[in-house]
């Protein structure tokens, strides 16, 4: 069965139409209106907060970093090292974090604690701890692989631009001096350490018997 023919008429266009001059003009009206209205609320301080209210009609640039948005609790920042009472890092050096890490970006060169010391016997520190920031991807498995608690990515700060390759890679020093989005230094965990009140005094020279 032979298929009906359809004949289309071809669509007629008037000159100005064909020339485009008139929605180029449109086109060119809604940029300049949200141009003047955004510089007017710029201008006059009444430009709608893009983190409060994402949604109202107007100005919606973030002016970072003076205006930041709101990070979920999980939100994964530059790296910290947390303290102990004196000030001392919390890790072990067990190396559990720089196994676990898919980047290999973090070095541990671990030591014992000279004689005398509560924690001889029990852990070790970490003469250096290294991490290059470059290399990580930020999946967090350190964190989670820490059984002290030790290491942290809730500093709730970006990596920011820096000049040169060295000034990513961050030394104990560095993890130390950066502080929680809490503006401590510490742990919310507990840990008996060694030398408390609570601590069961079982190390690796003595099992408590």
């Amino acid at each position: 069965m032979a298929g009906k023919t359809v004949v289309l008429k071809k669509t007629t266009r008037t000159l100005a139409e064909q020339g485009y001059l008139l929605e180029v003009a449109k086109g060119l009206g809604v940029t300049l209106k949200h141009f003047f209205k955004g510089t007017s609320q710029l201008a006059t301080g009444h430009k709608p907060s893009p983190v409060t209210d994402p949604y109202a009609d107007g100005c919606a640039t973030l002016e970072y970093p003076e205006e930041k948005r709101p990070y979920a609790d999980r939100w994964r920042g530059v790296h910290r090292l947390t303290h102990r009472e004196d000030g001392s890092p919390r890790c072990v050096a067990c190396l559990c974090c720089s196994t676990a890490c898919p980047a290999q970006c973090i070095y541990i060169k671990p030591a014992e604690y000279p004689p005398g010391d509560p924690h001889r016997g029990y852990e070790r520190y970490p003469e250096e701890f290294v991490i290059d920031e470059l290399r990580c991807i930020f999946c967090g498995f350190c964190v989670t692989a820490c059984p002290c608690d030790a290491i942290r990515m809730d500093s709730g700060i970006h990596m920011t631009a820096l000049g040169d390759r060295a000034s990513f890679v961050y030394d104990k020093a560095k993890l130390l001096s950066i502080p929680g989005k809490d503006g401590t230094f510490k742990s919310a965990n507990p840990r008996h350490e060694p030398g408390d009140p609570t601590h069961p005094g079982v190390d690796r020279l003595h099992d408590g018997h």
